[in-house]
């Protein structure tokens, strides 16, 4: 027996300490079971969907029906990180800099001029005190502007975030459709809402069994119909059907914190995946403006194959006497658009009386130079002369001292307005501003031998005989512009810093100007310049670009002699409300903004005054689909 006992005592203590673990696992799990379904209900479990995950997909809710129990992202939270960081890469900011405090203007990248409607700064303009009330100043139109941009805080946060796309997708909305289907999801939603609570109620199983029934109907029609037209001929009997089932579960006493919670849930999720989708659509919206088209890119491309193949006869030559001549008109054009800047060149021309003395100075750069020339060889324009010159090429000494290595059209700056003559609730508008760019400062030192100059931008359609405008006495001013007094100089405070300026003074508008480049280089505006910039940049691009309004603002403070509003009619860019009449009596079209006439995103009502002037029966036209 001794031996038995010692043999088995071994024994009996593994079975002991077996049980002992069992029992430790045991209790273990019966903690973490309590824990988890309490950790559970904190980050709210999905309760009382009756749809499996794939009937739930195919009925069109799987971001409703998936709620996020474990932390993990679901389909569309990936989305939206993909589409914020696509839009992180078209958002370029100004970096801080001393002389600016936190809460000053915000800005976002400027316009590249590569297709004259790429991404605009953005400025917010302080809510301006009573001396600096927003005024219409009498230009057509801007009551209707007005009415149609100016909103309440909602509209205002989205044109503060997205811009024009508020302004586009306004106009486009497209009526509802599909109501039904839309009033089905809408059932859908209220019933998986109230039904488990419903379910736990004592003698209420045939109301819980009718909801479950006309829940599970309703996603069997979702499942299988897109548009009213799919749904079955007996919708509008399960419709009513779940109005009555609704109508019962909501008089019943029921925990209605549950249904506020699902509610709620529903709604949150539903605000999320709208928000996700605007983005969406506005960054995709940016991106058609923003970027060249495919057309414009391949007639540029085939311009410049088609000059080294055949090179056509330089009637440049020919007029070379005209060229440095200051007794012929001269217009300047810079400019990267083939397209663009041939209808400014052709409606200018064909509105004029003489076109012998005009001569056109096209400044562009070294990708497009050989195109431009091919394009201007081809396509005469009556008796006028067109003299394309290659900015890379330009020995310029004052384009290595400003850091200019490349070509700088006009920038266009997005103004966010908050206008205090509307009403007591905040009202916004935005503006296109557009000044002179970079190159532009450089125009007494590439022509020399002139003593005046009208100044274009590519995106202005002329409609009138520009002579007036030529022989037009500035009295001793450097640049002959029309005003936009909608942003004054005060209201810039916080980026012009502590330079001596009115702050009364309006801001001006490039598109059109008259320059006297005597009385720039007797006010030395370009030396004035070169200083500026050296305080507003901090050497990135961002800021280079960014420091061209209040640069162009401040070099001309007090040198700038007003045009009458009727030279220029501007916002043809991003502004629906612009009248008719306004139009017709404008000596030039200014299609300042995102939306230009060449881009399919182009306001369609305004197209028309563009398209009437552009080069007709051009062979690479139509090899290119090139049709605005």
């Amino acid at each position: 027996m001794k031996g038995y006992a010692a043999a088995s005592s071994p024994l009996a203590k593994r079975r002991w300490k077996g049980l002992a673990i069992a029992v430790l696992v045991l209790g273990f799990f019966s903690l973490l079971v309590p824990l988890a379904f309490l950790l559970g209900l904190q980050n709210r479990f999905p309760s009382g969907n009756l749809s499996d995950e794939r009937s739930s997909s195919e009925s069109g809710f799987e971001n409703y029906a998936r709620v996020d129990a474990g932390g993990e992202q679901n389909e569309s939270e990936g989305d939206e990180l993909r589409v914020n960081d696509l839009m992180d890469r078209f958002k370029a900011t100004i970096p801080e800099s001393n002389s600016r405090p936190k809460d000053a203007l915000s800005y976002s990248k400027p316009k590249n001029s590569t297709s004259r409607g790429l991404p605009t700064e953005q400025v917010v303009v302080p809510k301006a005190p009573s001396s600096l009330n927003t005024r219409n100043d009498g230009r057509d139109g801007k009551e209707n502007h007005s009415k149609d941009s100016a909103g309440d805080e909602t509209e205002k946060s989205c044109q503060h975030e997205f811009g024009s796309y508020c302004i586009w997708s306004k106009e486009h909305k497209e009526v509802m459709k599909d109501a039904l289907v839309k009033r089905l999801k809408d059932q859908l939603f209220v019933a998986r809402a109230y039904y488990p609570s419903i379910a736990k109620l004592q003698g209420q199983e045939k109301l819980s069994l009718e909801l479950k029934q006309s829940i599970q109907e309703h996603e069997r029609m979702l499942s299988e119909a897109i548009s009213d037209a799919d749904l079955p001929s007996f919708v509008g009997k399960k419709i009513q059907n779940m109005d009555h089932t609704i109508a019962e579960a909501r008089s019943c006493t029921i925990d209605c914190n549950n249904v506020d919670k699902k509610l709620r849930q529903i709604l949150d999720l539903t605000e999320d995946e709208a928000h996700f989708h605007m983005k969406q659509s506005a960054f995709l919206y940016h991106l058609g403006v923003q970027t060249m088209p495919k057309s414009l890119h391949c007639l540029s491309m085939r311009l410049t194959v088609e000059y080294f193949k055949n090179s056509l006869e330089d009637i440049e030559q020919f007029h070379a006497y005209k060229l440095n001549n200051p007794i012929f008109q001269h217009y300047v054009l810079i400019s990267r658009n083939i397209l663009a800047v041939s209808v400014t060149i052709n409606s200018t021309v064909m509105n004029a009386e003489e076109t012998g003395h005009m001569i056109f100075h096209l400044v562009t750069d070294g990708q497009n130079f050989y195109a431009m020339k091919h394009w201007f060889a081809r396509n005469s324009y009556k008796e006028a002369t067109v003299h394309v010159l290659n900015f890379d090429n330009l020995n310029l000494i004052h384009s290595y001292n400003l850091g200019l290595r490349q070509l700088s059209p006009s920038e266009e700056f997005r103004v966010s307005i908050s206008d205090v003559a509307q009403s007591s609730s905040m009202r916004m508008r935005t503006e296109y501003l557009s000044v002179f760019g970079h190159s532009h400062f450089l125009l007494p030192e590439i022509f020399k031998n002139l003593k005046k100059v009208v100044v274009l931008d590519d995106d202005v359609v002329v409609q009138r005989d520009l002579s007036s405008l030529w022989n037009l006495d500035l009295e001793g001013k450097v640049n002959g512009a029309v005003q936009f007094c909608g942003v004054r100089l005060g209201q810039l405070k916080t980026y012009i810093g502590g330079y001596n300026y009115n702050g009364d003074s309006c801001a001006w508008m490039s598109g059109m100007n008259i320059v006297d480049l005597e009385s720039w280089r007797e006010h030395n505006i370009t030396g004035n310049y070169l200083r500026l910039l050296q305080k507003f940049q901090n050497g990135t691009e961002a800021s280079w670009r960014a420091s061209a309004l209040p640069i162009s603002l401040l070099a001309f403070q007090d040198l700038i002699y007003t045009l009458d509003d009727t030279w220029v009619q501007s916002r043809l860019g991003h502004d629906y409300g612009v009248s008719a009449d306004a139009i017709k009596n404008a000596a030039a079209l200014h299609y300042n903004g995102n939306m230009k006439p060449w881009l399919e995103l182009g306001i369609p009502k305004y197209k028309s005054y563009w398209k009437k002037f552009l080069t007709q029966e051009e062979r690479f036209m139509a090899e290119c689909n090139v049709n605005p």
